[in-house]
């Protein structure tokens, strides 16, 4: 089941309601990103809810895919992946 999302530009502060190691792995891929890609800063997140658990996906293309924050079912941690 996938529940409502909300959306927050990037380099603003995320939902409260992100977990707080996903909003810790969005900071991470924020600062890989900026350096990366400058023009990243006028892209936003969506925060989307897949079976209970939380996606975050950013709608710039890097040349790796989209990236995409969940958390690891198993230890909570937050994760950072590139979609195609």
């Amino acid at each position: 089941m996938i529940g409502l999302g909300t959306r927050w530009r990037f380099g603003s502060t995320p939902p409260a309601r992100l977990p707080e190691a996903a909003a810790v792995a969005v900071a991470r891929a924020e600062d890989e990103l900026r350096d990366a890609a400058p023009d990243v800063v006028a892209a936003s997140w969506t925060l989307t809810w897949l079976e209970g658990r939380p996606v975050a996906e950013l709608d710039h293309e890097t040349d790796r895919g989209f990236p995409t924050v969940t958390l690891d079912p198993v230890s909570g941690e937050g994760r950072l992946s590139y979609e195609r």
